[in-house]
């Protein structure tokens, strides 16, 4: 690939984290894109929405940030790319990806909502290793109210992951009182075990509150500041529904 700058595509970097624990197998290095068209309810990094707010970079300046952690990943996990919503940028992501490939042949996760997707082809995901999806609920009317944008191009892209035989994480926010609903998750574990052995595993992620101050000091309304993180109980009740679809559930 060439790497010269003039010829690289440029992208928008909200920030990086290395040894990350949650963002697919093993230790990750992440790289979090600013950009989003979702104003979920619940998002905790509001401050990524915004494409421009980011650090401009090239592939090559991103590629850097990876270097000295390289050989630690090869054994103990690899890169992922999230944010903001990777596919808001998807040239420049692709680009990266391929770049990570061939010059350190690490493993590579990206994190998306899939609303996008059809901004790629399907070649665009050869150099992606898992797919860590988010599916923020299984109503298309209360997605559209949580999301600000509709359901069904996400499940599409599910779709089109599974016929591409591309491996899939499933990750579901469980908030009380918005997606907390036996039948609504009920519905969607029912199309996730559909989906077949692509999906690894579903990750049950309970609703915090720790991006609360970030609404408030981008002087935002945080319509959620009074709903309870969900219980153990109903944490335990989500995963049951999914175990007993045979689904992986963590």
């Amino acid at each position: 690939m060439n790497t010269s700058s003039a010829t690289q595509p440029l992208g928008y970097l909200h920030s990086t984290e290395s040894g990350a624990g949650v963002d697919g197998p093993g230790m990750r290095f992440v790289f979090f894109m600013s950009g989003c068209q979702f104003r979920c309810l619940y998002c905790h990094n509001p401050d990524t929405w915004k494409l421009h707010n980011g650090r401009q970079v090239t592939v090559e300046q991103a590629v850097a940030d990876v270097a000295r952690y390289a050989k630690f990943l090869k054994f103990a996990g690899g890169v992922t790319v999230s944010g903001g919503e990777p596919l808001m940028q998807a040239e420049f992501v692709g680009a990266l990806f391929a770049a990570i490939k061939q010059q350190y042949g690490l493993h590579t996760a990206l994190d998306t909502q899939g609303f996008l997707h059809e901004n790629i082809d399907d070649a665009w995901l050869d150099n992606v290793d898992l797919v860590l999806l988010d599916i923020k609920h299984s109503d298309p009317e209360r997605y559209q109210a949580l999301t600000g944008q509709p359901l069904q191009p996400t499940l599409d892209f599910a779709r089109r992951l599974q016929r591409l035989g591309k491996k899939m994480w499933i990750r579901y926010v469980l908030v009380p009182g918005l997606t907390d609903g036996d039948a609504d998750i009920e519905r969607l574990a029912d199309f996730v075990a559909d989906l077949g052995p692509t999906v690894e595993r579903v990750e049950v992620l309970p609703f915090h509150q720790l991006g609360a101050d970030k609404w408030t000091q981008l002087g935002m309304d945080y319509a959620l500041a009074d709903t309870p993180v969900p219980t153990a109980e109903q944490v335990a009740r989500a995963h049951a529904i999914f175990a007993a679809r045979g689904l992986k559930v963590t």
